[in-house]
């Protein structure tokens, strides 16, 4: 893939992201927090991390390395 258009796939998901993480988990801990919840709370709640990663640290140094 051409570095521009990495940059273009980059600059587009920055903008327009569009994973349950954004879209769902974060609004509703937003609206959570309006009830009286911690905010840090909910969204561990609503998108624990995972306790296996499918990332290993390999993958994380290059995707670091990229830009991403």
């Amino acid at each position: 893939m051409p570095a521009a258009d990495l940059d273009g796939f980059k600059s587009f998901f920055e903008l327009y992201p569009f994973d349950d993480l954004h879209r769902f988990h974060r609004p509703a801990a937003v609206v959570g927090t309006a009830f009286g919840g911690k905010y840090e709370s909910i969204i561990g709640f609503l998108a624990p991390s995972p306790d296996n990663p499918a990332l290993s640290d390999a993958d994380r140094d290059v995707a670091k390395a990229l830009g991403f």
